[in-house]
């Protein structure tokens, strides 16, 4: 096991991609933290873990507010005693729709931007103190290949993702010698409950996947060895970068 006894946070622990983390992070010994603003899922997905074996902690969690991610911190070292792993998980995708660039309603624009990018900026700012303190730990974002090839029905979800990038590389250089290494994957069109829910026909995801080099459907899953391998010791000269995992549609 590559992350015995550590502790790692997931936000949007409790669902689709999220969840896929979350049980894959516990299969290789972590203690996870789900924290997910859905708290009925949190609990689902740490029932699971602890039935098999694992130990999990399921926390209501609104990334986009100081008090509730400051909460989340201050429970998780309660409960475990330190944090090692932050995976910023949570965002807005399925709900959102397709709509013409202009429009964007203002709210769900604002809203987009507070849970793509606030949240991993307030995750990440409660939880940096902790790992500076031990000397060691690893940060990772989640963007998605639409920050490369962009997309014209969501430009509030695209922005947003592409603004992970450049937090990612922001924050790396800000946390310099701390031990604290910050990188990002970015997963493409990923067949999870979320995609499910908007809708997209069989033919459509059978058209985007011939447009890979690898050409079959992604899964949750095909996204969970690359966030073992950063959240391990094996990523320990890799900060402030950026892993597309798609199958070999984009080439960064």
């Amino acid at each position: 096991m590559r992350l015995k006894d550590r502790v790692a946070i997931v936000t949007g622990g409790g669902y689709g991609i999220g969840g896929a983390y979350s049980l894959g992070l516990a299969e290789e010994g972590a203690k996870v933290v789900l924290a997910d603003i859905n708290f009925e899922a949190a609990k689902a997905v740490a029932k699971e873990i602890e039935q098999k074996g694992g130990e999990a902690l399921p926390l209501r969690t609104d990334v986009t507010s100081l008090e509730s991610t400051q909460e989340m911190a201050d429970k998780t070292v309660k409960k475990f005693g330190k944090i090692d792993i932050l995976v910023n998980n949570a965002s807005l995708f399925a709900a959102l729709g397709t709509k013409q660039w202009d429009k964007i309603d203002v709210d769900e624009w604002d809203r987009v931007m507070a849970v793509n990018l606030r949240g991993m900026w307030l995750c990440s700012k409660a939880v940096v103190p902790h790992m500076k303190a031990q000397g060691k730990g690893r940060i990772i974002n989640i963007s998605s290949g639409r920050a490369y090839k962009g997309g014209a029905g969501n430009l509030h979800y695209v922005t947003s993702k592409a603004g992970v990038l450049g937090f990612t590389r922001g924050l790396a250089c800000a946390l310099a010698g701390t031990g604290i290494n910050v990188n990002t994957i970015a997963p493409g069109s990923t067949l999870s409950e979320g995609v499910l829910a908007r809708g997209v026909t069989p033919e459509a995801r059978a058209k985007r996947n011939l447009e890979r080099c690898v050409q079959k459907e992604q899964y949750p899953k095909d996204l969970v060895g690359t966030l073992i391998f950063l959240s391990s010791d094996e990523s320990e000269f890799i900060c402030g970068e950026t892993i597309v995992v798609d199958g070999g549609t984009v080439f960064v």
